[in-house]
């Protein structure tokens, strides 16, 4: 089963979404998470990327998928890529999904076994599904006006 390395700023964002998760699950993929400073402050740690990247492919022979919050975790996801072999690379996929939505997705998907690239298609279809129940207003795409 493809595993999940979720990279964000803060440690507890990522606790949150693992209990969102329902992780740890014994149907679900395994999740590594990389949040906040070694000294608890808010932003990206290299070796705490590096390990959830590394315990997440040491989890799954089919891959895992690293979805990340904002763009400097991107440049952190980034220099621990580099140090990975070319059948590593092969074997991760770095998502520019929504953190919290393409994680759902994910999740669901490579639960049902799903390989490498439906899980990370999953997560990418998550930047353009609608968050409201129903039929979305047409032509609506920012959301509902909310009038007194």
């Amino acid at each position: 089963m493809v595993s999940l390395v979720l990279v964000a700023h803060s440690d507890r964002l990522l606790a949150a979404l693992i209990e969102m998760l329902g992780v740890p699950s014994t149907v679900g993929p395994r999740c590594f998470v990389a949040g906040g400073t070694e000294d608890g402050r808010m932003g990206t740690s290299l070796a705490r990327v590096r390990m959830a990247l590394r315990d997440g492919l040491d989890a799954s022979d089919d891959g895992c998928l690293v979805l990340y919050d904002t763009g400097s975790a991107w440049l952190t996801i980034g220099f621990a890529l580099d140090e990975l072999t070319a059948g590593e690379m092969a074997r991760t996929f770095l998502s520019d999904a929504p953190l919290v939505e393409g994680a759902l997705a994910a999740a669901a998907r490579a639960a049902e076994g799903a390989p490498l690239a439906e899980v990370a298609a999953a997560a990418g279809a998550a930047l353009e599904s609608d968050k409201r129940p129903g039929s979305a207003v047409p032509g609506d795409d920012a959301g509902v006006r909310l009038t007194a």
